[in-house]
């Protein structure tokens, strides 16, 4: 079958291991299903893959891609969810100590076909396309569990989303507005800050550029780059809830003082759940907001796509089609 897949490794040109060919069709085993998949979107993680963090060598070559919507052997329309949970695990899966990623353990959704255990496909409403529907299990799945569950954030609170742009990011703007919050977000880019207002921010701002008040809650996708200015712009009892650090995990000031006086709080989010992506695709059929897609491309394509992506050259999903 056609794939896009993962062959060698490198940190300082991580395309040179991306190969677009063929691959062996998958087989499902018992308590799994095959997706044929109609759309898959790109994210940051599969850069990471090509430079060798969170895939092992032993395990190439790997097909790439965490995020599809496709049809189930039964002809249902579903979207698939990316975490892959142990078999004797129950509950959130995204505490699973033995939890993986597609493409990291199991071969990703950059193909004709992919395998998931049956518990793993969501039904997609008719009114999201298979683009939309593609966006979801990664970014804004990320972006869902960051606002409303770790974030605990309802109607009327303030959000900074910092770095509007990437996928994490767009997703966090239009849903926290679909949400009923008061939504800031910064980016260094002016395009990009006026791109965010068409989204659905109330105000912009320059990347560390000083609020005119403080917020109750900062989203934080890029870490060191943002760090101190996230914890300057909250409230005293606020929290930051942070699900990458795109610019680097290492901070030269941490800025402990100001998290135990003013009594913040700083909460992980990864991924999220599947009965969190249930309750998004329904979010999303009933509000009718949409993911932003920067582009579709046919999964031929994929190297433009990557390219992009590497580039950062992006304002919302990269979207591959069958």
């Amino acid at each position: 079958m056609f794939a896009v897949y993962a062959e060698s490794f490198s940190t300082d040109d991580p395309l040179s291991g991306l190969v677009v060919g063929e691959r062996p069709d998958p087989v499902a085993p018992d308590g799994w299903t095959t997706v044929t998949v109609k759309a898959a979107s790109l994210n940051h993680h599969d850069l990471w893959s090509l430079r060798g963090v969170g895939l092992k060598q032993e395990a190439l070559p790997m097909i790439l891609g965490c995020d599809a919507a496709g049809h189930d052997e039964d002809g249902n329309e579903v979207v698939v969810h990316a975490v892959v949970s142990s078999p004797d695990w129950h509950g959130d899966e995204t505490f699973d100590p033995k939890r993986s990623l597609l493409s990291e353990r199991h071969q990703g959704t950059f193909a004709d076909r992919v395998i998931v255990p049956r518990v793993n496909v969501v039904p997609k409403p008719a009114s999201l396309s298979f683009e939309e529907a593609a966006c979801l299990p990664t970014a804004w799945l990320t972006a869902y569990r960051m606002l409303f569950t770790q974030g605990g954030l309802k109607a009327g609170d303030s959000v900074l989303v910092q770095g509007a742009g990437g996928g994490v990011a767009t997703a966090l703007i239009a849903l926290a507005r679909a949400g009923g919050l008061r939504v800031l977000a910064t980016s260094r880019d002016e395009a990009k800050r006026a791109k965010a207002l068409e989204l659905g921010a109330h105000e912009v701002y320059e990347s560390g550029e000083r609020l005119p008040a403080k917020v109750d809650a900062v989203m934080e996708t890029v870490g060191r780059a943002t760090w101190e200015h996230s914890i300057r712009s909250l409230r005293p009892g606020g929290k930051l809830v942070i699900s990458g650090t795109t610019s680097g995990p290492k901070l030269d000031n941490a800025m402990l003082s100001h998290i135990f006086f003013l009594q913040l709080s700083v909460i992980g989010s990864t991924m999220g759940s599947r009965s969190e992506l249930a309750s998004l695709v329904s979010m999303l059929d009933a509000t009718g907001v949409r993911p932003l897609v920067d582009r579709t491309l046919p999964m031929e394509d994929a190297r433009e796509g990557f390219a992009a992506l590497a580039a950062g050259d992006v304002f919302g999903k990269i979207v591959l089609t069958r």
